[in-house]
């Protein structure tokens, strides 16, 4: 079941294996301001938009000292292909054990078509300098969701 995480709460630290061959913690990113998007599936229509536009405003995440990481339970062979083949430039780290996606409260129960499984709710997170949460997003839709996270980012101290 998902985990309520409320605005001003500690963020769930964590430390998973990322592309490139690598781990990538929480913490690494301080002093900095994170975003954490939370997606499906890599090279996916919506995912793919999203992950693209977060990469056209990286440099304007990093004029706001704010670093950005997606997550997702692919593997990393897959994020290295999905970063290949769209000139991805975030991080992406994966969570096949799902626990940091249970944390987030993000490994929910979905419907469609009349099913019911477990899947990824597309979930933002801006988490603030001290390691708090600052903003959360959740059953996001794509379109103009990065341009939106980078204002709320701007605009945090």
């Amino acid at each position: 079941m998902a985990n309520a995480l409320y605005l001003g709460d500690p963020a769930p630290d964590f430390t998973l294996d990322a592309d490139g061959d690598r781990q990538v913690s929480l913490s690494d990113y301080r002093p900095n301001k994170v975003v954490i998007f939370f997606y499906p599936k890599d090279d996916t229509t919506g995912c793919t938009r999203e992950a693209k536009d977060f990469t056209e405003l990286k440099a304007e995440f990093a004029s706001a000292d704010t670093s950005i990481v997606g997550i997702s339970a692919d593997g990393v062979a897959s994020h290295d292909k999905f970063k290949r083949k769209h000139e991805l430039d975030i991080d992406l780290a994966s969570d096949p054990e799902k626990s940091v996606l249970a944390d987030y409260g993000v490994w929910v129960e979905k419907k469609m078509y009349g099913r019911t499984y477990m899947g990824i709710e597309r979930s933002t997170f801006l988490i603030d300098r001290k390691g708090r949460i600052a903003k959360v997003w959740r059953k996001v839709k794509v379109a103009g969701h990065a341009a939106a996270v980078l204002e709320s980012a701007q605009a945090l101290e």
